[in-house]
C-alpha cells in the first residue's frame, strides 16, 4: 500500500480566468471547403509555433450557414457590442430598441461560435468581443488544377 495522497489536478486548476486569456487581435469568419480550411489551420498553427500572431478563425464550409448566423440584426448587435460594450444584455437591448429575449438569444447563438463572450457580473452577463477586428471572408474562384497559369502558344 502506498502512503501517497491523491494529487490529481482538478478541472478548475486548468480553467483560466477570463482576464488571463490572451485573444488574438483579429477574428476571421470564413467560408472555405473543409480541405482548404484544414490546410489554413495547419499553416496558422505552424506560424503560431514560430511566435507569430495569428487570428482566431471560425469557418463555415457551407456559405448558407454563415448567412443564417450573420443576419443583418446579429451583425448590428456584434458591431454595437464592439463599439460600446454594454453593461448587460438588457442595456444592449434597450440601446438597440430590441426585445431583450431576442437580443439574449442572438448573443448566446454568437457565443456558441466564440464570437461573443460573456463576463459574469453577479446575476448580469456583460457581453463583449475580445477582438479588435472581426473580418468576414467568403472566397470565390475557380480551381487552378496544378497551380500553373495556362498560356496559349503557337
Amino acid at each position: 500500500m502506498s502512503n501517497e495522497t491523491d494529487t490529481e489536478p482538478t478541472h478548475e486548476e486548468f480553467t483560466p480566468d477570463a482576464d488571463d486569456i490572451e485573444y488574438p487581435s483579429t477574428l476571421r469568419i470564413t467560408s472555405l471547403p473543409s480541405d482548404q480550411a484544414q490546410a489554413a489551420a495547419v499553416e496558422r498553427a505552424e506560424r503560431w509555433e514560430q511566435g507569430e500572431a495569428v487570428p482566431h478563425v471560425v469557418n463555415f464550409e457551407d456559405r448558407s450557414r454563415l448567412r443564417e448566423l450573420l443576419t443583418d440584426r446579429r451583425m448590428e448587435l456584434l458591431e454595437a457590442v464592439m463599439e460600446q460594450p454594454p453593461e448587460s444584455i438588457r442595456d444592449l437591448a434597450s440601446r438597440l430598441t430590441r426585445d431583450v429575449h431576442d437580443v439574449h438569444d442572438d448573443l448566446h447563438l454568437l457565443a456558441e461560435y466564440e464570437i461573443i463572450h460573456f463576463e459574469e457580473n453577479g446575476r448580469a452577463k456583460r457581453p463583449y468581443v475580445p477582438y479588435d477586428t472581426v473580418r468576414i471572408e467568403v472566397e470565390f474562384g475557380l480551381p487552378r488544377g496544378d497551380g500553373s497559369e495556362s498560356t496559349a502558344s503557337g
